[in-house]
């Protein structure tokens, strides 16, 4: 593997289903902790052709009504399992999709009621896209 040169953009996403369940997945790349699908935007796609791809790579589902809502920087956190510099893109979204079928990036997933958020080890960038989203949002309960 090529050593990282510069930061790499990567895009993920809050995904939301028709009962208002947020989907989350564990990661091995993230030391069990659950996490948002997402990853690398490839040269020559938007960041949303890049988010529809990675969640349609990682778990099958497809996605609308795409909203923006942070970005993050991540410097050779420990938090993944090699090091690496990103720039985070955090959206969040809906499906309608129903079936749900992982990658080998994730080794579990669950849909969350909100209320139930803390009882899931959260990733810290996770947490931190899912706390700037129940702040910007009449949508979320609590």
């Amino acid at each position: 593997m090529a050593e990282q040169r510069y930061p790499e953009p990567t895009v993920g996403a809050l995904i939301f289903n028709a009962e208002g369940k947020l989907f989350l997945m564990s990661s091995h790349k993230w030391r069990g902790k659950w996490v948002v699908p997402g990853g690398h935007i490839e040269l020559g796609e938007t960041m949303e052709q890049a988010l529809r791809r990675e969640i349609r790579e990682e778990t099958g589902l497809e996605i609308r009504d795409i909203e923006f809502l942070c970005f993050q920087e991540f410097l050779y956190d420990q938090r993944f399992w090699k090091p690496c510099h990103f720039i985070f893109f955090d959206f969040a979204c809906r499906t309608d999709s129903t079936e749900v079928v992982l990658n080998d990036e994730a080794q579990d997933y669950v849909w969350i009621d909100i209320g139930r958020i803390e009882e899931l080890p959260i990733e810290h960038y996770t947490a931190v896209a899912i706390e700037t989203y129940r702040k910007r949002s009449n949508r979320w309960p609590g």
